[in-house]
């Protein structure tokens, strides 16, 4: 056995040395001994030679005669394509199916879809206010009358830019609730008896008056940087208040919905005054209130200041 390899190596090695440096035109065969048959290599030599092999094809797990080169690959990728609907994908390489809206024009959002948008109840009670009745509610209240000093020094009479902020804001609470909510009925095995979907829904609500207020103020740098510093402390702050005091978290956000309300009073009085210009509606707005294709910027304010007002009462009665 051993004088078979040894002889076999040696004629390899003749042959190597005698077909190393010919072989012109489109290819090059090299004999192999070992392997037991020859390979035909198109193109240069890019593997280590050794005894008329190349050892990049002997390192392959598939027959020279079955390896393509790049250029054949990508023709015969292309067959294969050829004729087929190449579908975006949408998210996860799952693409969402057509959806229309009631004239039959394509729903073009996928934030939200037709199932989830609502008609605003606008017969809220601007004036409603919940009187402070213990320590833990003037607290709360003392502590968002604190807050709004310096944001009105910050935006003064910049509505727009001003909503903006509250939003940034207001979306924190439902989701820090519902997540905490949704993990302890998981420790207790308990139901949450629907407050869960309906802190988690609040945020959601929240997030598109964001969405909607964007599309009209366009914030510049220094508010971008703002919104991240102050998400950052917020988000923190009420974790640990959720977890230490479910009852003043829910009070908090009741009085901070309250100035939310008062805020958006501001915004309706300038633009009704001429002070802001009372734009179109955004399409986003247009589609997530329902509203009229003629709808202006006072219409938009209006339903989110009753959106406000029902999260203000939400928020007071789960304290």
């Amino acid at each position: 056995m051993n004088r078979f390899v040894l002889r076999s190596v040696k004629q390899c090695l003749v042959n190597g040395q005698r077909y190393y440096g010919s072989g012109g035109g489109g290819g090059l065969v090299y004999g192999s001994s070992v392997v037991g048959r020859s390979v035909h290599l198109s193109g240069q030599r890019n593997g280590v030679m050794f005894g008329g092999f190349e050892w990049r094809r002997i390192m392959s797990s598939a027959p020279a005669s079955m390896e393509k080169a790049p250029s054949e690959k990508k023709e015969q990728e292309k067959e294969e394509t050829k004729g087929k609907d190449i579908v975006a994908s949408s998210y996860w390489g799952i693409s969402r199916p057509t959806i229309t809206r009631e004239d039959g024009t394509v729903w073009p959002w996928n934030c939200f879809m037709p199932w989830e948008t609502y008609k605003a109840d606008v017969s809220i009670d601007l004036k409603k206010h919940h009187v402070p009745k213990n320590f833990l509610d003037n607290l709360a209240y003392r502590t968002v009358k604190l807050l709004r000093i310096p944001v009105d020094l910050f935006f003064q009479r910049r509505y727009g830019c001003h909503a903006m902020m509250l939003e940034t804001v207001a979306a924190v609470p439902g989701m820090v609730g519902g997540m905490l909510l949704h993990l302890k009925s998981l420790r207790k095995f308990q139901q949450s008896g629907g407050w869960i979907k309906a802190l988690l829904e609040e945020a959601e609500n929240e997030r598109m008056h964001l969405m909607t207020i964007v599309e009209l103020v366009k914030p510049k740098w220094y508010e971008r940087l703002l919104v991240l510093a102050v998400q950052g402390v917020f988000f923190n702050g009420f974790f640990v208040l959720y977890l230490s005091s479910p009852k003043l978290a829910h009070r908090f956000v009741g009085y901070l919905e309250e100035e939310a309300v008062f805020s958006y009073t501001e915004y309706l009085e300038s633009i009704e005054s001429g002070e802001t210009e009372n734009v179109p509606a955004p399409a986003i707005a247009i589609d997530y209130w329902r509203l009229p294709k003629d709808a202006r910027l006072k219409d938009v304010i209006t339903v989110i200041r009753a959106d406000e007002a029902h999260h203000r009462d939400i928020n007071h009665f789960a304290s």
